[in-house]
């Protein structure tokens, strides 16, 4: 089982560089857990990548598909206002955009919660740097796992 946030998800669904370590990953455990604005986060790269014509409409469609369709197996972390004060103090340790700190503050609060080692995969070097000051295990830069 791994967190995965949405740079690592996005990859799954459309070519992008880190499509074949996304993939690779994917298939070595599918068992995923995500933050509750995922699914949104991922919608939003999709709009971003077929307004700025980087990908079709026809591939935006798929890709939206594929979305669903891994949504439907995945777990997600709720909001919580624990979380959030988890989220509002990793903003005020790292350089994290509010949907980042978001996401790791749902990564750190499964981990705190489950009590167990597991890792985040991401690639975001941001979102990697501080999951790594907060001691998570980290999947995901684009030289390789």
């Amino acid at each position: 089982m791994r967190f995965w946030d949405a740079s690592a998800i996005v990859p799954l669904l459309t070519a992008q560089a880190a499509t074949d370590q996304a993939m690779r990953l994917w298939r070595e455990d599918s068992s995923v857990v995500v933050w509750w604005a995922t699914m949104i986060e991922c919608a939003s790269a999709l709009g971003r990548l077929t307004r700025e014509r980087k990908i079709t409409r026809e591939e935006s469609s798929a890709a939206a598909q594929r979305l669903r369709s891994l949504a439907a197996a995945w777990s997600e972390i709720e909001p919580s206002n624990a979380l959030r004060e988890v989220a509002v103090r990793l903003v005020d340790c790292y350089p994290l955009r509010a949907a980042d700190a978001l996401q790791l503050a749902a990564a750190v609060f499964w981990h705190e919660q489950a009590g167990l080692a597991i890792p985040v995969v991401s690639f975001d070097d941001r979102l990697l740097a501080a999951a790594r000051a907060e001691k998570l295990v980290t999947i995901g830069t684009w030289g390789g796992a």
